[in-house]
């Protein structure tokens, strides 16, 4: 049986061959293209000298006792990001500017913590969310945050508007004006596709981009989550490489069992996803969004970390 996510990794590489930069540079839009040493590219796609690794860590998976103590254990191992939740943050920007204070981490993306959903057919609803996140919003500008990140409903939430045109038209209408009201205050709205068992209406990476490119405002962007994509996606790559300029964040776990990376063995590759990250210059924060299955979650995490580097630098 034909392995449709080799097919497709085999297809794009065959298409970055023949069309050269051509392929890049239509998925970075009108971004420039960097010059780099032949030897850095992989199957015909140029790597980008501004790709970093920026790894972050959510603030519920950093063991510690408290803030202070999660900071400095993430100090160590070399974070440079904490993801907080978006619940009471406005009420907890004093709280993060005193602990980061001279510290090298920063605030990567905030995960959601919105009540509400903007798909409801009820209006208090929708208006719950929005009011919900425009103060999350205000508080990640403060912050220097990356961006909020949301999903447009949940498949529990309900009652939920239809899957059609018009609900399309109204989404991309909430979130250009939830959009400018981020790019005011320094920050982005960042719309984050699940897998189907959580969020059948925004489930593919390049759906999330498409909506980013029709808002065409830059508070508005999208983000890859490896766990959702292991679902959905036939190509890592192809995925981050279907955001372009949209890609505002990602979030990273085990592929199986949504746990520490590299807790699922094998399974846990992040290669072909790190290619294309690579061939982006993306630069941004790539965060832990996981469980732990060990009792000793710093060693587990410390083994992450080497391990996320290692492929990194495979990829």
């Amino acid at each position: 049986m034909l392995d449709r996510r080799n097919f497709l990794k085999s297809a794009l590489s065959g298409a970055a061959l023949v069309g050269g930069s051509s392929l890049l540079a239509s998925c970075n839009n009108a971004q420039q293209q960097t010059a780099v040493p032949q030897e850095t590219k992989i199957k015909g796609i140029p790597y980008k000298d501004s790709a970093m690794l920026n790894l972050s860590l959510q603030e519920g998976v950093a063991p510690g006792e408290n803030l202070n103590d999660k900071l400095d254990f993430m100090e160590k191992l070399g974070f440079v990001g904490i993801e907080p939740g978006g619940g009471d943050l406005a009420k907890r920007v004093d709280e993060f500017k005193k602990a980061l204070n001279g510290r090298s981490i920063k605030v990567s993306a905030i995960c959601a913590g919105f009540k509400g959903f903007i798909l409801s057919t009820q209006p208090e609803v929708r208006k719950q969310c929005m009011d919900t996140m425009k103060e999350i919003i205000a508080a990640a500008g403060e912050l220097g945050s990356v961006g909020v990140i949301i999903v447009p409903a949940f498949n529990h939430q309900t009652p939920v508007m239809p899957h059609t045109q018009e609900t399309r038209d109204f989404l991309c209408e909430q979130f250009n004006e939830m959009g400018t009201y981020a790019a005011e205050h320094g920050t982005t709205v960042i719309f984050e596709p699940l897998n189907r068992k959580e969020a059948f209406y925004l489930r593919l990476v390049a759906d999330a981009a498409s909506l980013c490119r029709d808002i065409n405002n830059p508070g508005v962007r999208c983000m890859g989550d490896f766990w959702h994509m292991s679902w959905e996606e036939t190509s890592d790559m192809g995925a981050f490489l279907s955001a372009g300029e949209y890609l505002q964040h990602v979030h990273i776990a085990s592929l199986k069992r949504r746990s520490m990376p590299g807790e699922d063995g094998d399974a846990d590759n992040y290669v072909d996803g790190f290619k294309g990250l690579k061939a982006l210059g993306y630069n941004k924060y790539i965060s832990f969004e996981c469980g732990c299955q060990s009792e000793d979650r710093a060693t587990a995490i410390t083994k992450a970390v080497e391990l996320i580097k290692k492929q990194w630098e495979e990829a």
